[in-house]
């Protein structure tokens, strides 16, 4: 079907709520939706001029028919929609797989076994697993080998028996000492047993079972296995007290948080369960530029398909329907469930945690620090802007008389320096020091070049910033206006102690000292552009001095002092000249040109 063929069946739909399932070529479901009013939802899709993002248009793009089905209320189609997902994995539908493999917990062979972590299940011995989480798998075994005090350097066993001191760990009570080679191999593996008990049953049996060990070993008068033993207790017992006081009195758990780096976006799931920190689920989702509508559709992909849903849910934002999510959870869930945007305490924090892990996985994945990321986060949502700005231009004035007007331009890609993309510009229309039109005149003539397709010019920013306050803004926004560009633009204001004080934009001043990651950024953009503005004009009024001192030599005039200038650029450089050389720059006689070679050196050396 064409798009006019599908629009006029889209507009024969129902009002009423139901489910739409976009088909390709081959009848193939790519995508579906849900909708309180089927009629509108999908006529929308096939609109002229609207506001599709790409990933929609892609989609509609293949769209050769559609089908529906209609529901009885909002959340029965969103419940069917969750479960027709989930049957048909359409391409253009969010389809959740958590950034990791499968990990084991191996027990190696031999009369000395150990007990570690594995990424695969290769090689011999005894593997446990397989396990989504590696943090559940580092955490089991770091826990069994500490509670047990088990060995974990590198040592081989019994080879290196008696051979050199034992390491830290056994004086800090994190290992036995079985180096020492004073237990017997089948004491070992009886205690390597224990520890595999340990993990396979979790902390509160194996308690009760060293219990009832420890009251034998004391009624048969073996003090120092009973002695061991309530050790070993008191190790498990401090271990989950340490784990547990980090929640307080919230045991049940799932903490959800959002970060986006321009067109990626990174959701983490952090899960506690009897108050306990028990995993992190890391997805990513490309071509992201709505990270609200991604939000909404990951939670309730989430819901639809998790096996533990817990009591509590905090969020870092709410989803687009919270009353119909809240409902959808407690359906999928079986029990009351208590969904928040926690605004201040510990249950801040722990979004905020959450937050910082999504900061720290988008880092990993685009190369940056999560500073960085965060900085870019925090601007763009200060900003109000969709998404982070990755590609930032910023632009200062810098004025020392008539020879010495200059604009200067810095560019920032992903919150770094892109100094291959920096420019510069001398001021030619403006007369006299007017800051606000030698603004417009640097931004006017970027743009034009732009619009004349220069390849110096040719991207388009995210964020412009200009190294002033409101009449820098309005002056530059009068050019946007005039050439129709369409880039977000606030000036960086200074304090009277010269330090980045706010953002200006049209509708006023925007606070930066409570954002500190945006604050040091926008701070390192605002002192970049104004050393880059003063570094070149600099430069000029050097030249200016050095051509009006070369004018000074008999024979060399306006014309001849420029042409050394351009070629040789720096006083050193024309100090390095030959007088064959200057001859060849200026078009003198060599006779000439050895005169001037002399009259430089005398004048500058």
């Amino acid at each position: 079907m064409t798009i006019e063929e599908l629009k006029k069946k889209a507009l024969s739909l129902t009002l009423q709520p139901g489910v739409y399932l976009m088909k390709d070529k081959q009848g193939e479901i790519i995508y579906i939706g849900k909708a309180k009013a089927l009629k509108n939802r999908v006529v929308s899709y096939f609109r002229e001029n609207s506001s599709h993002t790409e990933k929609v248009r892609q989609m509609v793009s293949h769209v050769n028919d559609f089908d529906y089905i209609v529901t009885g209320s909002e959340f029965e189609a969103l419940v069917l929609e969750c479960s027709l997902i989930k049957l048909h994995s359409p391409k253009y539908n969010i389809l959740l797989k958590d950034d990791k493999g499968y990990h084991y917990i191996h027990i190696s062979d031999g009369e000395y076994p150990r007990i570690s972590a594995a990424k695969q299940k290769t090689g011999s011995g005894t593997f446990l697993g397989p396990y989504v989480s590696s943090f559940i798998v580092k955490q089991s075994v770091d826990e069994a080998n500490r509670v047990f005090c088990l060995p974990t350097c590198s040592r081989r066993f019994p080879q290196e028996f008696g051979k050199g001191r034992p390491c830290l760990n056994f004086h800090i009570h994190r290992c036995f000492g079985l180096c020492q080679g004073k237990m017997s191999a089948a004491e070992y593996q009886g205690l390597v047993r224990e520890a595999v008990d340990y993990i396979k049953h979790g902390s509160i049996t194996s308690v009760e079972e060293l219990q009832k060990q420890m009251e034998q070993a004391a009624e048969n008068l073996d003090f120092e296995q009973a002695a061991r033993l309530r050790d070993r207790i008191r190790a498990i017992q401090k271990i989950t007290a340490t784990q547990q006081v980090l929640l307080g009195e919230d045991r049940n758990l799932d903490v959800i948080a959002f970060a986006q780096n321009h067109l990626l976006a990174c959701a983490v799931v952090i899960q506690y369960r009897e108050g306990r920190l028990m995993d992190k689920l890391t997805y990513f989702f490309d071509e992201v530029t709505d990270l609200s509508e991604i939000r909404t559709e990951f939670l309730d992909r989430y819901y639809a398909s998790a096996a533990d849903i817990a009591r509590n849910i905090l969020l870092d934002e709410a989803p687009e329907d919270p009353e119909l999510f809240s409902q959808f959870v407690r359906h999928q869930a079986g029990h009351a469930a208590e969904i928040s945007v926690p605004q201040k305490g510990e249950r801040k924090k722990l979004v905020e945690m959450a937050h910082n892990n999504a900061l720290e996985q988008l880092s990993d994945r685009v190369q940056r620090t999560g500073k960085e990321v965060a900085a870019l986060e925090q601007l763009g949502n200060l900003l109000g802007m969709a998404s982070p700005p990755m590609y930032i231009e910023a632009y200062d004035i810098s004025n020392w008389g008539e020879t010495g007007r200059v604009g200067g331009m810095v560019v920032f890609e992903n919150g770094r320096p892109l100094k291959s993309d920096y420019k510069r510009f001398a001021i030619k229309e403006v007369a006299g020091q007017d800051d606000f039109a030698s603004m417009a005149e640097v931004l006017r003539r970027r743009f034009l070049r732009y619009r004349a397709g220069d390849p110096g010019f040719s991207r388009l920013p995210d964020l412009v910033l200009l190294d002033g306050g409101k009449g820098q803004v309005s002056a530059v926004r009068k050019v946007f206006d005039e050439l129709g560009i369409d880039v977000p633009l606030f000036g960086m204001v200074k304090d009277n102690r010269h330090r980045t004080r706010a953002i200006v934009g049209e509708g006023g001043e925007i606070a930066l000292s409570a954002v500190k990651a945006a604050f040091t950024f926008v701070t390192s953009i605002q002192d970049e552009v104004h050393r880059f503005a003063i570094a070149y004009q600099r430069s000029l009024h050097k030249k200016a001095n050095y051509d009006s001192e070369l004018k000074k030599i008999p024979g060399i005039g306006d014309v001849r002092a420029k042409a050394i200038l351009k070629e040789f650029r720096t006083k050193k450089r024309i100090l390095e000249a030959s007088p064959v050389e200057i001859s060849d720059v200026t078009g003198l006689p060599a006779e000439k040109a050895e005169a001037v070679w002399k009259a430089i050196h005398e004048m500058w050396e």
